[in-house]
């Protein structure tokens, strides 16, 4: 090893190093140093045995004053910084604004709040799913027709394995399955959260949007029941004045099925853009629990219980009289701040 060339490195990191004011520099200093001996201890490759040994013990020489004189330094910085951020506890603080709380994250407390008020549990689950989570299990084998009405979006599909398709969630029904694998009658849950389907947007509906569903289950459960449970839901929230009907409507996982119509709050049921004219909005369906769905997990085909799916972001737009779902998600800070 050029003993002159060392000399010349060393005078020229003393004099980078004395340069140095705050800790990234240090930093900078650093990596370079660290390059110079890795280059140092390139160059020993072609030196005699007892050349690398001399060598050898001259950059760990090196090495080690460097290095040394690197973390006193740093220790100097940092109590540097340290005594710069001190903070005058005399001096009065800024003032501080709480922003509010989304409205649907809001009215869906709300609800959740309620139903555990009437005994409910609040279960979760995956947003990713199985097909036979998801569909299968649910009475929609995959040449099913009812699929094109919750189509979704695919992560993973191959054609020949079905059930093993990967996609996102199109309903939270998939969580009360999952449940119901591993827990025996009775109990009642709701399952809320995010689910997708390949929708087009218009005022009612989004491709990315919340649903809380519920599923009650055990000896003697019928359609009176049902009715109870969704009329004092929406009671307890909307109020006395607020109507519920439930049309016929299909649904592969329950029979008898029922859609969940409210009452147009924008209009008062006289017929209005956002109820395209009808008086009624349709927020959710129900019914009782198709048997087929009991037996896919493990339940006789006698048991009993029904299911009912709020459209959550329709709730938000009723409570505070949005027109439009979309404007739930165009952070439109003084709509907001109206609310």
């Amino acid at each position: 090893m050029n003993h002159i060339k060392l000399e010349e490195k060393h005078q020229m990191l003393e004099q980078e190093l004395a340069n140095v004011k705050v800790l990234d520099e240090l930093k900078i200093f650093e990596s370079s140093f660290r390059k110079i001996i890795k280059i140092l201890f390139a160059e020993m490759k072609d030196l005699s045995a007892k050349d690398k040994q001399e060598a050898g013990q001259k950059i760990n020489r090196f090495k080690n004053l460097f290095e040394a004189k690197i973390a006193e330094i740093k220790i100097k910085l940092q109590e540097q910084v340290e005594s710069e951020v001190q903070a005058d506890l005399s001096i009065a603080s800024a003032e501080y604004v709480r922003g509010k709380v989304h409205p649907l994250i809001r009215v869906g407390k709300m609800l959740e709040d309620v139903y555990k008020e009437m005994g409910f549990s609040i279960v979760y689950g995956p947003e990713i799913e199985s097909d036979r989570h998801n569909y299968e299990m649910l009475n929609m084998p995959y040449y099913h027709p009812a699929r094109d009405m919750q189509d979704t979006f695919y992560l993973e599909y191959d054609p020949e394995k079905v059930n093993e398709n990967i996609l996102l969630r199109s309903h939270t029904s998939c969580v009360q399955v999952r449940y119901m694998l591993e827990n025996k009658p009775p109990f009642m849950i709701i399952s809320p959260g995010v689910v997708y389907r390949t929708d087009e947007i218009d005022p009612q509906h989004t491709p990315c949007f919340y649903q809380v569903e519920g599923l009650v289950v055990g000896d003697g459960i019928n359609l009176a029941n049902l009715k109870w449970a969704v009329i004092e839901s929406v009671k307890r929230i909307f109020g006395e004045e607020y109507q519920i009907r439930f049309p016929p409507s299909y649904y592969p996982y329950t029979e008898p099925s029922a859609a969940m119509d409210m009452s147009c709050i924008m209009c008062a049921g006289k017929g209005c853009r956002s109820c395209k004219g009808t008086g009624w909005m349709r927020v959710g369906g129900a019914g009782m629990v198709h048997p087929n769905v009991f037996e896919a997990v493990g339940y006789p085909r006698s048991t009993t219980g029904f299911a009912f799916g709020w459209g959550l972001n329709k709730f938000p737009m009723l409570y505070y009289k949005i027109a439009e779902m979309r404007k739930l998600f165009e952070n439109e800070i003084a709509l907001w701040e109206q609310l």
